[in-house]
């Protein structure tokens, strides 16, 4: 039964999240907000609800601080490695080196917020160990550091819009301004609402297997709650909204590690980066790790994949991702 629910989920995913991307690339035309905002905080905010949900519920109601901080980091480094499908995907050339190079600035702030909680991890008792009555400075640092980046993008982001708004040929002409804005909050909500559902079956399954709390966050829930992101991106690729597709992930892992503090406020026995296994510190590097790779494929744009349908920077990606489950998987307490 739990792998009806299972799959009934999936279905929803995947139907909503075709239509998700199809209005979210026709608001960015009308709106003139570009690709890359919409992606990164609009459709980020939307397909990473289902991690928020299942890293609250994991302290909230089981006190498991260590299945909701590798649902969260965890979901970072499998949205990463999306990047590397999206790569088999598109045959032409490197996926980064189509995508525009102003993702660096999204995936440098989601590298500095990966090195705070990293440093909140590492540091229990020093700076980052301090509480702000039971949250931690680095679950606000994290929060501060996230609006401040958002910004900070928005900002260069409406600059540039302005300047190329004149040259973007219209897609979505025949569709109302309503009619767009009413099939994207419908679409949101589904793969809201079936996101969500999905965190709470994958909690199920897991409980039924047995699985143990760490593991199954950094693994099983980090992949069953960023399938969102994966079907959002693929239909993007579809739609050539390449810069939508990347910007999603991107914007999805900063929202990811921002939710540390959410997830801190819920966590009423001491900040939560410093109740958790030090093996979630080796993700956070990963992450960062995995976060440099996209910033070099953005930067260095190559014409064509070093291996015939991926490029070197892909296969870097989805490595990482294995060495990283493996250690999880290895250390006992993942």
């Amino acid at each position: 039964m739990v792998w009806l629910k299972f799959a009934a989920c999936l279905a929803i995913i995947l139907f909503s999240g075709t239509k998700l991307a199809r209005y979210g690339d026709a608001i960015a035309e009308k709106t003139g907000l570009g690709r890359i905002w919409v992606g990164l905080v609009l459709l980020a905010a939307i397909t990473s609800m289902p991690e928020l949900v299942t890293a609250v519920s994991s302290v909230a109601l089981v006190k498991l601080p260590d299945l909701a901080v590798g649902a969260l980091l965890g979901s970072c480094l499998f949205n990463l490695t999306i990047l590397a499908l999206l790569d088999i995907m598109y045959r032409p050339a490197p996926i980064l080196s189509q995508a525009s190079s102003r993702h660096m600035l999204s995936a440098g702030v989601g590298i500095l917020l990966a090195a705070v909680a990293a440093g909140g991890i590492l540091g229990a008792g020093r700076f980052f160990g301090l509480t702000v009555g039971w949250v931690s400075v680095s679950g606000i640092v994290l929060l501060v550091l996230y609006i401040a980046g958002a910004w900070w993008i928005f900002r260069s982001e409406r600059n540039i819009q302005a300047q190329l708004i004149q040259v973007i040929s219209a897609k979505y002409e025949g569709l109302l301004v309503k009619t767009v804005y009413l099939r994207f909050a419908l679409a949101a909500a589904a793969i809201i609402g079936a996101g969500i559902w999905l965190s709470f079956v994958g909690n199920e399954i897991a409980v039924t297997y047995g699985w143990h709390a760490s593991f199954v966050g950094s693994l099983f829930l980090a992949i069953t709650t960023s399938l969102p992101e994966l079907t959002v991106c693929m239909a993007a690729l579809r739609l050539g909204a390449i810069d939508m597709a990347v910007a999603d992930i991107l914007g999805a892992n900063m929202l990811d590690i921002a939710y540390i503090f959410i997830v801190d406020v819920f966590y009423t026995k001491g900040p939560i980066l410093s109740s958790v296994s030090g093996v979630h510190l080796t993700t956070a590097v990963i992450v960062i790790v995995m976060s440099l790779l996209v910033i070099t494929g953005l930067r260095f744009r190559q014409r064509r994949k070093t291996f015939l349908f991926i490029s070197w920077q892909a296969v870097a990606l989805i490595g990482l991702y294995i060495f990283g489950m493996r250690y999880l998987f290895i250390s006992g307490v993942a």
